[in-house]
């Protein structure tokens, strides 16, 4: 068993809760004021990032043509440049719109391997004032199952901070 499959089966359901509710507060407190998209994914990705040790991949894909991803700010190995809206999870989570769960990207047959190490997967559609989607925010783990309905609801709420700000 790896460390960090350790430390996902031994964190209850309330200290997860807990270390979510810390990340927003900070995350809140650090986007205070700023209206540029791209410096807020870049904080949100890094304050994720180095809060949970099994987010081996944590960042962006931004809109930025008609059913296109481009990668953003992120943290962790090399991503993916481009993901068409017809390709893999994010571009499931950005053409639905709708959060997607990923307990074994080994399982889905269009999954785009950007590492060979991913084991599961979280993407979240992120949405402006506007509600026009702008980006996913994708978390990548190398452990399988990393991800639940703690993760979904938090990541979730953390991107409303586009809905707000921009």
């Amino acid at each position: 068993m790896t460390r960090e499959r350790a430390l996902i089966d031994s964190m209850t359901n309330e200290e997860k809760e807990k270390k979510y509710q810390e990340v927003y507060k900070s995350i809140l407190s650090l986007v205070e004021g700023e209206k540029d998209e791209v410096a807020m994914m870049a904080t949100i990705a890094c304050e994720l990032h180095h809060h949970f040790e099994h987010f081996h991949w944590t960042g962006f894909y931004r809109v930025v043509a008609e059913k296109l991803l481009k990668v953003g700010p992120y943290q962790g190995g090399h991503g993916c440049l481009v993901i068409p809206f017809d390709k893999g999870v994010c571009g499931k989570a950005a053409r639905e719109e709708h959060t997607q769960v990923v307990e074994d990207v080994n399982a889905i047959t269009d999954h785009i391997a950007c590492s060979s190490t991913t084991q599961s997967e979280i993407v979240v559609p992120v949405y402006n004032k506007s509600k026009n989607l702008i980006a996913v925010l994708d978390v990548d783990s190398d452990e399988p199952a990393a991800f639940d309905e703690i993760d979904q609801r938090w990541l979730e709420k953390i991107v409303e901070v586009f809905e707000i700000k921009s």
